[in-house]
């Protein structure tokens, strides 16, 4: 196996505190693919610390300068996808072309980040007052605690941390479990591209360090993308302490929407993407699936042809679409939600859940394998399979008759509210859902997956706060100041205020 990984502390690679160690598994073969350093509270104080005392030098620099840094990271990953791709698929399990866009996705992240440097920041405003200049300007906040999932391993990191570092914040990484090698990867870009030490550390390890983080005095924010059970613990977590930030973008139970006035080629493989790409272990994965009764039957022959056939397999093959779920746990969350819909009464389409053993790739029989999941059932039931996140190919048919109210009305019947899509060539139901769906990513006539980096990344209800990516996670890491300076020698006030000091002396 070689020798352990470490952690990156304060410009170094370290073994850090603890004496506990952890392996990262192939999740399509069991193989082992490494040994890492498990962090300790006393890990992350260190690393704190750390970015804390490289916190004022780094600041001092312009954000030009700050991000000349990060063009050495764009360029190699720009000029390895095909290297780091493979290393994501190896870890986290998504086939190969999804392995190749999250390091593509993590260039561009890093691109727009360093690029935006030389864009203007802040705003000039209009004083009321012709002799004053007002204008805003933004200020870093400190120390950025950055927790980063599975399922995006490298690209969500650098969402959360390109621009934490170009506004001048530090940063101290814990990155998931699972994929501890992909965060590794990271780290000795950053170290490559020789930030200065402190700027940016990483801790490998479990919740424990991820809570060190978030309980620290010195880490004034918190950019977390994970479940909603963990996100709202940590939003509660620093709610009501004074300076402190939390930017959660957390899961969902999306839907696509597919009207009678559906082009259903478009809406046939806008579903299948958006319910079966990375197995569904996307927070924008569909699990839901709300079609207009005079189209119904139509789709579902037609949907329900693909999920039966959808090609699971090697995810280091381009053949294949689907590749395994992240780990055993994993796997027997999504069986048992599966077994639940059965025991809610829904009508099974589709169950692909123990896979047959030739639809397994030679030499991965220890993979953790899953096929689609496919039921119809009532959308007015109060059913658990129908309301709560599964995180895997798991499938919900939702038949609805009436107008585009009705089929929103259902969309949003749902605590959650990240991501969804209407398929329609009628513009005004497309318009309505526009401004009504509750959700903070929304699609027309496309998958409800495949967000592009200069655009907000988040959303609303359980969902999360919305502004934990590209250009709206500058609202997380920074505040902003309203300045106004009097350009003349007499003081003249806003709003008809009196200026004149009145003493005594005047009666």
């Amino acid at each position: 196996m070689g020798a352990t990984y470490q952690h990156y502390i304060d410009g170094e690679w370290t073994d850090g505190e603890g004496t506990e160690t952890f392996t990262s598994e192939n999740p399509a073969t069991g193989e082992t693919l490494g040994e890492f350093r498990r962090g300790t509270p006393e890990d992350v104080e260190r690393a704190v610390e750390a970015a804390d005392a490289a916190y004022e030098e780094w600041r001092g620099l312009s954000r030009i300068d700050r991000a000349e840094y990060l063009w050495d990271v764009y360029h190699e990953l720009k000029t390895n996808v095909d290297e780091y791709g493979e290393i994501v698929t190896r870890e986290c399990g998504k086939e190969i072309s999804e392995g190749r866009a999250d390091v593509v996705e993590a260039a561009h992240m890093v691109e727009w980040a360093a690029g935006d440097a030389r864009h203007p920041s802040g705003d000039i405003v209009p004083s009321e007052i012709p002799a004053k200049d007002a204008y805003m300007r933004r200020k870093p906040r400190g120390v950025v605690g950055c927790i980063t999932p599975w399922n995006f391993p490298i690209a969500i990191p650098y969402w959360h941390m390109a621009v934490a570092l170009v506004e001048g914040n530090t940063v101290v990484f814990k990155p998931a479990e699972q994929t501890p090698k992909c965060a590794t990867v990271i780290a000795r870009l950053f170290a490559e591209a020789g930030l200065p030490d402190g700027v940016f550390n990483m801790v490998q390890g479990y919740g424990d360090a991820g809570n060190a983080i978030v309980q620290s005095d010195d880490v004034e924010t918190i950019l977390f993308t994970g479940s909603a059970e963990v996100g709202h613990k940590i939003a509660d977590s620093v709610g009501g302490v004074s300076g402190k930030r939390a930017a959660c973008e957390m899961g969902g139970k999306n839907a696509v929407v597919i009207t009678e006035h559906a082009d259903l080629d478009i809406a046939v493989h806008s579903a299948v993407m958006s319910s079966f790409k990375t197995t569904g272990q996307r927070c924008v994965s569909s699990e839901r699936l709300i079609v207009h009764t005079d189209v119904y039957e139509e789709f579902t022959e037609r949907f329900v042809d693909v999920a039966s056939k959808v090609a699971v397999g090697n995810p280091l093959e381009e053949d294949t679409f689907m590749g395994p779920l992240i780990e055993a746990e994993h796997r027997e969350k999504v069986t048992e939600y599966n077994e639940l819909a059965r025991e809610e009464g829904v009508n099974v389409l589709v169950d692909r859940t123990d896979l047959d053993a030739d639809e397994i790739p030679d030499g991965h029989e220890d993979g953790h394998w899953v096929g689609p999941f496919v039921y119809e059932a009532d959308p007015d039931a109060d059913l658990r399979c129908t309301h709560e996140e599964v995180f895997g190919p798991h499938v919900a048919l939702l038949e609805y008759d009436g107008d585009i109210e009705r089929a929103v009305d259902i969309q949003n019947d749902t605590p959650y509210g990240l991501a969804g899509a209407i398929v329609s060539e009628d513009y005004r139901q497309i318009n309505y859902y526009r401004d009504h769906a509750e959700l903070g990513l929304a699609y027309g006539n496309l998958p409800c997956i495949g967000a592009e980096v200069q655009l907000p990344f988040g959303g609303v209800k359980r969902s999360g706060n919305g502004y934990p990516s590209a250009r709206e996670i500058i609202e997380a890491v920074t505040d902003r100041t309203a300045w106004t300076l009097n350009n003349s020698k007499e003081i003249q006030m806003a709003q008809g205020l009196s200026a004149d000091i009145i003493t005594s002396d005047d009666e």
